[in-house]
């Protein structure tokens, strides 16, 4: 399987979107507060994911768009894969562009935050090589304010400069 990785477009975002509210539901209901399923209807998600093409590097398998990653300033905010490319390593290919990115935009050290009963991203993340730096209360963006959810800070030093 080749990926293909670029800069997201304004014509991906209705894509990303899917994407996203389809893996964050996977990940989410059940591991957050019921305050934050509320607010993430799917034109919440469709919203974020326009807002946001500029920080977005999509991945595309087969002419498909198979997942995104968003990254802003040092933080890897958002890495979902669709339901049919998970287990065939985007994810990996993702992640790893992540760094990158974090590296170009000019810090040592990339963070993610994620909730605690999301064991798989857990997994994924410590063997790419992040570090569980433990609990922390991370606030999630809403139309309304900020949202407390608990979460995990996983870190990883990506530049020896």
């Amino acid at each position: 399987m080749s990926v293909t990785l670029r800069p997201a477009t304004s014509a991906d975002a209705p894509a990303v979107a899917k994407i996203w509210r389809d893996g964050w539901r996977d990940a989410h209901l059940g591991n957050v507060p019921d305050g934050l399923v509320e607010v993430r209807t799917d034109e919440s998600f469709a919203t974020r994911a326009s807002e946001h093409v500029n920080e977005t590097v999509v991945a595309v398998v087969g002419g498909v768009l198979a997942g995104f990653v968003m990254v802003i300033a040092d933080e890897v905010e958002q890495v979902y894969v669709s339901s049919e490319h998970r287990g065939a390593g985007v994810a990996a290919v993702l992640l790893a562009a992540a760094e990158q990115v974090v590296v170009r935009n000019g810090h040592k050290r990339a963070w993610l935050a994620v909730v605690e009963g999301n064991t798989r991203a857990r997994r994924f993340y410590e063997r790419q090589g992040w570090v569980d730096e433990g609990p922390f209360d991370h606030y999630a963006p809403s139309a309304d304010g900020l949202i407390l959810v608990p979460a995990h800070r996983y870190v990883k030093f990506v530049s020896n400069a």
